[in-house]
Formats: structure tokens, sequence, C-alpha cells
């Protein structure tokens, strides 16, 4: 791991941590984030490049759309699971990457558990 490199994932990785009831892990080489017991963020290095999976509902249509233009960097796959690759020098926005790790973290039911009193 190159220090002078600023690894990308890592502002991901850290909002994925600050959601309420989330277990942090790993799944194969990946670190894995869940809720309620479902996982809502895959994010590691795969390959020389970074690789972030996430499980999307109403943002399927925008992650198409970018799978049809970038194929090499987004690929809708089954159970609506949107995986993007990526590099320190070309990350994924920022606005995207925020949107989608909400939507898939909301997935999980754990944000309505923890109102329900």
């Amino acid at each position: 791991m190159a220090a002078s490199k600023k690894d990308p994932t890592e502002p991901i990785r850290k909002k994925a941590s600050e959601f309420p009831n989330v277990d942090k892990g790993t799944a194969c080489t990946q670190a894995s984030f869940k809720a309620n017991k479902k996982g809502f963020l895959y994010i590691g290095e795969q390959g020389g490049r970074y690789k972030a999976m996430f499980k999307l509902d109403k943002s399927i249509p925008e992650a198409t759309k970018l799978a049809n233009k970038s194929p090499e960097e987004y690929e809708v796959g089954k159970n609506n699971w949107v995986t993007a690759r990526f590099t320190a020098e070309k990350p994924i926005p920022k606005k995207t990457w925020q949107k989608w790790l909400t939507e898939s973290y909301e997935l999980t039911g754990a944000s309505k558990a923890k109102t329900k009193k």
C-alpha cells in the first residue's frame, strides 16, 4: 500500500461507520458494513483499483445509465447490487456515493427500526 496515494475509499468507509447500529467486518478481501444483519456496503481494493458495492432501489435507473455509459466503471448486478470501480485519480463522485450509501443503508431497515419505540 503506497503511503503517497490517498485512499479514495476512506471517506466512504468513514461515512458508513457513522450510521446508527452498523456492524463492520470483512467479506473475502473487502470491508463489509451491515445493519440489521443486512449488508449495505462492501468496499476494498481489487486488481489495482478500488471497488464499492451498494444495494440500490430508487437509484437503479441512474446506475444503469452510468453502467451503459462506462461499463468498466459501473455494473448493475443481481438483486440490485451496483458495483463501482474507481481509482485514486478518478474516484466515484462524492454526490453519487453519498446518495447511494444512504439509500443502501436505508434499505436495511435500520433507520426505520430505530424510530420505532
